[in-house]
């Protein structure tokens, strides 16, 4: 028998890894206990992993390691709820955001006058015709009749809110005692000034009792441009819902027009003058010592006496300009009468003029 010369505890004993002589050689040092998945959630660890026993002996399982499982379904809930929570907060920061963008283009609307206020506008399958236009936009269309001491004239107005504010010149109710309004259906409505503003030729009237209108919808007047068909809505004469078409002629044109009524005499509406004066010219009778002067959309739409504070629309059915004057040759001339009629010379105030002046002429004050 061979005895071992080596000095007892000269090397360190390693566990036992099978039967015999299978003990030899130890597992290297720098492998790692790994965990063994057997499936269905379940996963074995070996022994403690380091020199002594409780190593995994053939195919018995140690017992389930059971507190794993568990934090790694946390591990995938918190991303989870976390993204949720991220969600909802980014909902909600974005919605006040949202809101709080809309308050400032509003108000930027109105206080610049860019932007569209809606209304009524054509039909898609009508969008582009003057019959189109005329269908939709003619119920938003007002004939304004307006009393004063020097006798009656006739204008028209534009329907902003469904409970009866219209836009008009100021010219056309400036003086009146009493304001009667004629809706598209022929209804009748006593109406109230609500604000004016002279250097622009702007009015705001309201209803008495009005709810349920059409509205007309406000265009952006900083997008026109000459060539661009329109129609003009107003009560020329009178006549209710007189419809006329035509191009954009020119733009920023320096028109002058009375701050008082007409000439000062009534003579302006329906079968009277309506006086202005352009490129130093007086057209329609003597504007008076008190006048006012504004940027004008020129076009060659037919306007006529009573057209003033009607629309002027363009194709999609917006309201890019409110008509204030028309060119009458035979007034021009002398020749003392508007019957002759529009020589396709007229102007309006664009829209974007009066949704600046909005807040000024509801507040009893225009800007």
């Amino acid at each position: 028998m061979t005895e071992s010369q080596r000095p007892s505890g000269e090397y360190p004993m390693y566990p036992s890894y099978g039967n015999g002589e299978a003990a030899y050689p130890p597992p290297p040092s720098y492998q790692p206990a790994q965990p063994v998945d057997l499936g269905h959630g379940t996963t074995v660890w070996p022994g403690d992993g380091g020199h002594g026993g409780g190593g995994f002996h053939g195919a018995a399982p140690a017992a389930p390691h059971s507190p794993d499982p568990a934090p790694s379904r946390r591990r995938v809930r918190r991303p989870v709820a976390l993204l949720a929570a991220v969600a909802i907060a980014a909902a909600v920061v974005g919605g006040g955001t949202a809101t709080l963008l809309g308050r400032i283009t509003d108000d930027t609307a109105t206080s610049t006058g860019s932007g569209i206020i809606p209304g009524t506008t054509v039909s898609q399958s009508s969008k582009g015709t003057v019959a189109g236009v005329a269908a939709a936009l003619s119920p938003t269309i007002v004939e304004i009749g307006a009393t004063s001491t020097s006798g009656q004239s006739t204008g028209s107005g534009v329907v902003i809110t469904a409970d009866g504010e219209i836009v008009t010149n100021n010219h056309v109710i400036a003086g009146a005692t009493s304001i009667e309004v004629t809706l598209s259906t022929g209804k009748k409505y006593t109406a109230d000034v609500v604000g004016t503003d002279p250097d622009k030729d702007l009015a705001l009237i309201r209803l008495q009792g009005a709810s349920g209108l059409k509205t007309a919808t406000l265009g952006d007047s900083s997008k026109v441009a000459v060539g661009d068909q329109v129609v003009a809505i107003g009560s020329p004469e009178g006549l209710t819902g007189t419809v006329t078409s035509g191009i954009v002629s020119a733009l920023d044109r320096d028109v002058t027009v009375a701050k008082e009524s007409g000439d000062g005499n009534g003579n302006q509406g329906g079968g009277r003058q309506w006086p202005f004066e352009f490129g130093g010219q007086q057209f329609n009778g003597d504007t008076g010592d008190s006048t006012t002067t504004y940027k004008a959309i020129q076009t060659d739409a037919s306007l006529n006496p009573g057209n003033s504070g009607g629309a002027l629309i363009n194709m999609d059915g917006e309201i890019i300009g409110i008509n204030s004057a028309m060119y009458s040759a035979s007034s021009a001339s002398g020749q003392g009468s508007s019957s002759a009629g529009s020589v396709g010379l007229g102007f309006a105030i664009p829209v974007n003029t009066l949704k600046a002046d909005l807040a000024g002429l509801r507040s009893g004050d225009g800007s």
